[in-house]
């Protein structure tokens, strides 16, 4: 069986009021019974609950990283605080006695099995089979259609260009709101995201000055955007296939979901890849929106730097599991990344976990960057992409912390480059340094978020997490 953590079951959770509960039911001993199956592979027993009769929770692990939970409570929350109660107490070292399988899981379990050998052989034909024709006709109607979208796009932002954004009023902005909804009917989903944030500036009420600067920066964003996407889907028209593109981010931002089976096919995949989390964030996308919860982890084999992202539509956040910080190596049999920059998307299907060791820590500082000059030029190259990430990640080797005399700090390297540590994020990291000890802030490594600030000119890093050789401090969790 693979190894079972708290932090691995509380990733299971639906929500933290599940993680709660679990936890009281085992620390309550509600459990009447607790046993696993010969073989290892299941663990079940009995929960006392407000009833008569106790509540039977099961959890599989004949596929360790796919595995199978079931309770016979009515609870909708999957899996129920019941299976998490039961997983609490086999991590906490609670004995559990071997017994055999009762008849109804083992009948659930033999079901489940002939399901899952029926979707293998389904697999195995799907594979065999023809590649799934494209509708090129009604892709070319939709591409037109984009197409269109963007001429309407461009003669928006010439036309506030010339009215200047100082003059505008609230008509104009109801224009622009108006621009919104018919980018999504020219199935434009980047563009109604852009305009959605040039909205949100040109309706500030305070600080107009820095939010005018800012909606230039947008527009800017916006025009780069027209006129890249105007090239990809031209270009896109005239090619027989009507291929993707796998080398850029131009189809999200077009308003592409890519899918795995399109990753797998462009041989954007992985296998048997660990992942160990490194920072994590969740805000409230105005723009979007959206709830956004946003992890950064690194694969330790290569020094890659990646992010996981999961958008919560506000009419379905109640519905949908928030994402939290995990705190121990994953195991992914397969890793899916998406086209990108410095840092790419990746998404996994399912995972298991090992605790995070010494050795892991080792591993991970061996890739810090040595020489600040070195990644700056490698973000700056990025940033000079309007559509590229704004925000780059990556890991710095810092000889020191220091600060100067006004009080502002700064990570210098060996060579003796230095850059601005500053709050970048809404979650402000940057003033947390102080509470750390003088050896947590000498010869380390820091994961750092880059920015740009157009005003100023000048290249900005906030600390994300700090790796010294004992431990990983994280200040964004």
């Amino acid at each position: 069986m693979m190894e079972i953590t708290e932090t691995w079951i509380d990733s299971l959770a639906p929500n933290s009021a599940a993680i709660k509960n679990g936890q009281d039911l085992n620390k309550k001993g509600k459990y009447i019974e607790l046993h696993r199956s010969e073989d290892g592979q299941v663990l079940f027993g009995l929960c006392a609950g407000s009833g008569k009769t106790p509540y039977a929770p099961s959890a599989d692990f004949a596929i360790p990283d796919k595995p199978v939970m079931r309770c016979s409570c009515p609870s909708r929350q999957f899996p129920c605080k019941h299976v998490l109660g039961l997983l609490y107490a086999y991590a906490e070292g609670r004995p559990f006695t071997p017994a055999e399988v009762p008849e109804d899981l083992a009948a659930k379990r033999e079901k489940a099995g002939k399901r899952e050998e029926k979707k293998a052989k389904e697999a195995v034909t799907a594979a065999e089979a023809k590649p799934k024709k494209v509708n090129k006709s009604a892709l070319k109607k939709k591409i037109t259609a984009q197409l269109e979208g963007l001429e309407l796009l461009e003669k928006l932002t010439q036309s506030l260009i010339r009215r200047g954004l100082g003059t505008l009023d609230a008509k104009e902005l109801k224009v622009i709101q108006e621009h919104m909804k018919q980018m999504k009917s020219h199935y434009l989903n980047g563009a109604q995201i852009q305009l959605g944030k040039l909205f949100l500036l040109l309706s500030q009420k305070d600080g107009k000055e820095r939010a005018y600067s800012l909606a230039a920066d947008q527009l800017a964003i916006i025009h780069a955007f027209i006129k890249k996407g105007r090239a990809h889907l031209t270009a896109k028209l005239e090619d027989p296939e009507l291929a993707l593109d796998h080398e850029s981010s131009i189809e999200e931002w077009l308003g592409h979901a890519w899918q795995l089976t399109e990753l797998k096919e462009a041989g954007l995949v992985a296998p048997a890849a660990e992942l160990i989390q490194l920072a994590f964030t969740s805000y409230d996308d105005t723009a979007r929106q959206e709830y956004v919860d946003c992890g950064y982890w690194i694969q330790p084999d290569s020094g890659e730097i990646h992010y996981t992202v999961q958008y919560r539509p506000y009419k379905a956040a109640k519905l949908m599991r928030e994402e939290d910080s995990f705190f121990e190596v994953a195991i992914v049999p397969e890793l899916y990344r998406y086209p990108g920059g410095l840092n790419r998307r990746v998404r996994y299907e399912s995972m298991t976990s090992r605790a995070l060791e010494k050795s892991d820590l080792n591993r991970i500082r061996e890739h810090a960057a040595e020489s600040f000059a070195e990644i700056v030029k490698s973000v700056k190259t990025q940033l000079k992409n309007p559509l590229a990430d704004p925000n780059p990640v990556a890991l710095l080797s810092v000889d020191k912390v220091v600060a100067d005399g006004e009080g502002r700090l700064f990570a210098a390297d060996r060579q003796g480059d230095t850059l601005e540590l500053r709050d970048i994020l809404d979650n402000g990291t940057v003033h947390l340094l102080k509470f750390l000890p003088e050896d947590a802030l000498s010869e380390i490594a820091m994961l750092a978020m880059f920015h740009h600030d157009s005003l100023s000119g000048r290249l900005a890093v906030q600390p994300l997490t700090i790796l010294t050789r004992e431990e990983r401090v994280r200040l964004l969790y």
